[in-house]
């Protein structure tokens, strides 16, 4: 949370409780599904990884993600390589704070979007601008999803 407030981002904390799925987080923090956004590491190489920020109800199109970053092969690590390398258990991984500021690739279906991301803690979220989360982040915004 502290990287976040450091970041000079506007932004709505939200808490809830635990949640099973997408559409149950999406009603704890009261937003429609698709604004909710996933954030994925992904591994490109031996230490070499990335955050791809996803549009709920979208999934990472792996041919459109290797082809923006010019590479045969990606992958997702498992659950502790994750939490090694980012310093967030599943389902609380944020670019925000991370242990090494990787690079982050948000879809382009976010634009111009409100939506809430992880704030790094379980039933911790907050609420932003996309915009302005794709510039705090230095973000690259590009089309690196399917629909699910």
């Amino acid at each position: 949370m502290t990287a976040i407030v450091g970041s000079g981002l506007e932004y709505t904390l939200t808490e809830h409780g635990p949640v099973s799925s997408l559409a149950e987080a999406a009603a704890a923090r009261g937003v429609d599904p698709g604004r909710l956004v996933k954030s994925l590491v992904v591994r490109r190489g031996e230490g070499d990884y990335l955050f791809v920020l996803v549009p709920g109800g979208r999934s990472i199109s792996w041919p459109k993600l290797r082809a923006l970053l010019g590479v045969n092969r990606l992958s997702m690590p498992p659950a502790a390589e994750a939490l090694e390398v980012t310093g967030y258990p599943r389902g609380s991984i944020t670019p925000f704070g991370a242990t090494t500021a990787w690079p982050v690739i948000a879809d382009l279906a976010l634009a111009g979007q409100r939506v809430s991301i992880g704030a790094g803690s379980p039933g911790a979220a907050v609420l932003v601008d996309a915009d302005g989360l794709v510039e705090v982040l230095g973000a690259q915004l590009a089309d690196v999803t399917d629909p699910e």
